[in-house]
């Protein structure tokens, strides 16, 4: 005899997921080149 399954998740729940994972990507990348543009403003790179 097998185990209790746990249902597989809806296709909302991954699209939510999928739609989290994204959100938190493009925000790690974009406080990655504040953080950058910072850098390069302090050591006087930037105009």
């Amino acid at each position: 005899m097998d185990g209790p399954h746990s249902p597989l998740p809806s296709w909302r729940g991954r699209l939510l997921w999928l739609a989290i994972i994204w959100a938190c990507s493009v925000a790690a990348l974009g406080a990655a080149a504040y953080a950058l543009r910072l850098v390069m403003k302090t050591i006087g790179m930037s105009t």
